[in-house]
């Protein structure tokens, strides 16, 4: 029998493409929307548990009694983690997906927060450790899933991430004392405070669990090996070296600053002053970096800018040294958030991003470890700041000359 196209059709035959086509994109949004809500809050989680340590060594000293060779382990440990547990993370996508292993790596880090707090020395060293952990692998699958559900504005999401990793850094540091200098209060529950947004960021990522790809047949597939490919060791020595310039100013730059006449107090301003300028770069390097046909001008801006800002603060004017550590500040801030869009960059697909993410941190930040103490055998061993500065312009250099290479517009191609 044949239809009367004059009687009524059903509804979804009446409904245009169009209006089908938007009504399901509303939902989607939505979802992109809160998984970018989410992604903030777990990155604005990544930097507070390691920040917090540094404003309460001398209260850890006193309080637990603890040398200075001692400090200097528990500083660097989380380091040492990243460079021993990064490399590992993107193997655990063989079980599980990427989000559930953020989730329970957001669970280790609650734990490894309370650790801190609660069991002294042991608790303190073993609870860092917990820490460390825990923030490596989870630095690895962020990009992992950006570049999955983002392909397009990849390079902007890692600017959205670095941008929240840079403002939980800005928050410890400017809050943790404070905390502690509040009746009734010590350095345990300066500490114990970051259970709090550590938790809700654990609330927030928990819709996210179950909405990845399940590894159901891929449990025997390798990571893609990327030891042999050239362009993942460019990727690899720009996070490298520009780690040990990061490490090196979160170490000693108020020391050099001190010596050049400031107060520890102003050192401090600046310092915190450095932290906050670079927020404004973290977002806006990935997307100045995504404007062009590559990313090598926006990468040699950054690293000009930070040479001339370092330099500034070493030899400059001091009575200028604010509009150094500015420069310095905007230049750092776009250097850090340009090396982790590389990471979804140059990678074609999320298993090759999370293979480069864990080798690039993994190698990168062992590199990186390193620095603090070359700068520290250089000035015991000469006295002042001349033979570090030009330590700083090495660096430098080898950032720009890796950085260049590796902002090039291409993919890592695996066997």
């Amino acid at each position: 029998m044949q239809t009367n196209s004059s009687e009524p059709q059903p509804l979804d035959a009446r409904s245009s493409p169009s209006s089908h086509d938007s009504s399901l994109r509303k939902p989607v949004a939505a979802s992109k929307l809160m998984l970018i809500f989410a992604i903030v809050f777990v990155g604005m989680n990544l930097r507070p548990a390691l920040i917090s340590v540094g404003p309460l060594i001398d209260s850890l000293r006193t309080g637990l009694g603890l040398s200075a060779l001692a400090l200097g382990t528990l500083l660097t440990l989380p380091i040492l983690c990243f460079g021993a547990f990064a490399p590992l993370a993107p193997s655990l996508l063989r079980f599980q997906s990427a989000e559930r292993l953020l989730l329970l790596n957001l669970l280790a880090l609650v734990l490894g927060i309370g650790l801190r707090s609660t069991l002294g020395v042991f608790g303190l060293f073993a609870g860092t450790l917990v820490v460390g952990f825990s923030i490596s692998v989870v630095m690895v699958l962020l990009p992992s899933i950006i570049k999955r559900h983002f392909p397009q504005q990849a390079g902007m999401m890692m600017g959205v991430y670095t941008t929240a990793l840079a403002l939980g850094a800005a928050i410890a540091a400017g809050v943790t004392v404070p905390l502690e200098q509040l009746p009734g209060s010590d350095w345990r529950w300066a500490l114990a405070f970051w259970l709090v947004p550590a938790i809700v960021a654990i609330v927030v990522w928990w819709p996210q669990a179950g909405s990845g790809e399940h590894p159901q047949g891929r449990a025997h597939a390798a990571a893609p090996r990327l030891r042999g490919n050239w362009l993942a060791w460019q990727v690899t020595l720009f996070m490298g070296a520009q780690g040990a310039i990061a490490y090196c100013i979160f170490g000693w730059l108020p020391l050099i600053l001190i010596d050049r006449g400031l107060t520890p107090v102003k050192a401090g301003f600046v310092l915190a002053s450095l932290m906050t300028v670079q927020l404004s770069t973290s977002l806006g390097g990935p997307w100045l970096a995504t404007r062009g046909r590559d990313q090598r001008l926006a990468t040699l801006a950054m690293m000009l800018l930070v040479l001339v800002g370092l330099m500034g603060m070493l030899y400059g004017n001091i009575s200028a040294v604010y509009v150094w550590s500015t420069i310095f500040g905007l230049g750092f801030g776009g250097m850090f958030s340009i090396a982790m869009a590389l990471l979804v960059l140059r990678s074609p697909n999320p298993q090759i991003a999370a293979s480069l993410s864990g080798m690039a941190q993994g190698v990168g930040y062992s590199l990186a470890a390193m620095a603090p103490l070359v700068v520290g055998f250089l000035h015991d061993h000469t006295g002042n700041w001349n033979a570090v500065a030009v330590f700083f312009c090495l660096l430098i250099g080898g950032a720009i000359w890796s950085g260049l290479l590796a902002s090039r517009a291409m993919h890592i191609e695996t066997d």
